[in-house]
């Protein structure tokens, strides 16, 4: 068994765990506000239900789910840096390529 980042027993992709993670709590949410709903009256209005869960969801996830989100805001960054200097690198090599095999647009310059 391997064992990769923050313990999983699998490589998981950290956004795929962030999604898991804010799926879950909105049904939990959803869970919970039905059921308060139930309590109150017969019957609960799902659509409006989902509604509110979603909403309570997404301001709850701010605070419970923001150690998940820093961590994959920092693999996004540091896979945006990374693409960035291999384009970089690609274009810088391009470039030296070019003036290679023109000796007369150097002479141009």
């Amino acid at each position: 068994m391997v064992v990769v980042g923050a313990g999983y027993p699998v490589p998981v992709k950290d956004f795929v765990v962030y999604t898991l993670l804010r799926l879950g709590l909105f049904l939990l949410t959803w869970g919970a506000v039905t059921g308060a709903w139930l309590l109150i009256a017969d019957k609960a209005a799902l659509g409006l239900t989902f509604l509110i869960a979603l909403v309570l969801s997404g301001v709850g996830s701010y605070w419970v789910l923001a150690g998940p989100r820093e961590k994959l805001a920092r693999h996004v960054e540091a896979r945006a840096e990374r693409a960035t200097a291999a384009f970089e690198e690609r274009r810088a090599r391009e470039d030296a390529e070019a003036a290679d095999a023109d000796p007369v647009a150097d002479e141009k310059k």
